[in-house]
């Protein structure tokens, strides 16, 4: 099973980092990352079942979201090569924050998800280190 994951501290408390993570529908936070976000449905973008489609060709659920932990899951359902699902299933990401020193938050990124090839780790560790950034730069 195919995996990536990434972390960084970022220099902000853990519920400042959530309010900006916990709303599946709001990525303005990456401006260089996630140049669109449309909301899918009707599931509110707080809600387990939210779907959105990302730079027009990502197409994702969120599966999990828990404040008590800090923690969110979702599924990349479709989306261009590596990560079609003709390519993988199965794929879940999830983000977890948990406390850093000095009051900063480490933010972990990790992926998995089925496939017969190791393509899309490369692809996904370079979004998630890009999207990481970008979080990190909202708080400066």
């Amino acid at each position: 099973m195919p995996s990536t994951t990434q972390s960084k501290v970022v220099n902000a408390s853990m519920d400042a980092v959530w309010e900006k993570l916990s709303n599946f529908h709001d990525t303005s936070w990456a401006p260089n990352v996630a140049k669109s976000c449309d909301k899918v449905g009707a599931v509110g973008g707080y809600d387990v079942g939210a779907k959105r489609l990302l730079n027009g060709v990502f197409h994702e659920t969120l599966t999990k979201t828990d404040k008590g932990t800090y923690s969110i899951e979702y599924s990349i359902d479709d989306g261009p090569s590596p990560v079609s699902k003709e390519e993988v299933s199965n794929y879940l990401g999830t983000i977890q924050l948990s406390p850093a020193a000095d009051g900063a938050t480490l933010v972990e990124w990790n992926s998995s998800w089925l496939s017969n090839s190791e393509d899309a780790v490369g692809f996904c560790h370079g979004i998630y280190v890009a999207l990481l950034d970008e979080l990190a730069a909202s708080f400066t």
